[in-house]
């Protein structure tokens, strides 16, 4: 398994977030896209545009934070479920074993499929409540 870092979620203010965090770690942004840049077939809500679909700021020790402004859609934050444990898989096989096993009697938030942005990448809840993201990157392999 290649790493697991934390995945934060918040209500519109990511941007502020991470830029709070980026003050105190240091560093730069390895990624930093939002919803506008999507592919068009994959955008549902254009007032959405603006937020972050995705961040990422290492932090050390091989270690990444990263974070999105959670969809409407996906419904309200509430503090205590606007966090997922990632986990960055070394091969798609790791990934659908992981997804397979972790999601069992669980809830499947997004099938284990091939994105958009170049990655095999999930989400659940398993049957403990726990949030999680599993993700492969064809591009680091």
């Amino acid at each position: 398994m290649a790493a697991v870092n934390p995945y934060l979620n918040f209500g519109g203010n990511t941007e502020e977030v991470f830029n709070f965090y980026k003050s105190v770690f240091g560093g730069e942004f390895e990624v930093l896209a939002r919803f506008g840049e999507m592919p068009e077939e994959y955008q549902t809500d254009k007032s959405q545009s603006a937020k972050i679909m995705h961040v990422s700021l290492p932090i050390g020790g091989g270690s990444v934070l990263m974070g999105s402004d959670r969809p409407e859609s996906y419904g309200a934050i509430t503090k205590g479920d606007n966090f997922y444990v990632s986990i960055q898989a070394d091969s798609e096989a790791e990934a659908t074993k992981l997804f397979n096993g972790l999601s069992a009697g669980g809830q499947v938030v997004m099938p284990l499929e091939k994105s958009f942005w170049g990655a095999f990448f999930g989400m659940f809840n398993d049957k403990f409540g726990v949030q999680w993201m599993i993700n492969f990157d064809y591009n680091k392999k």
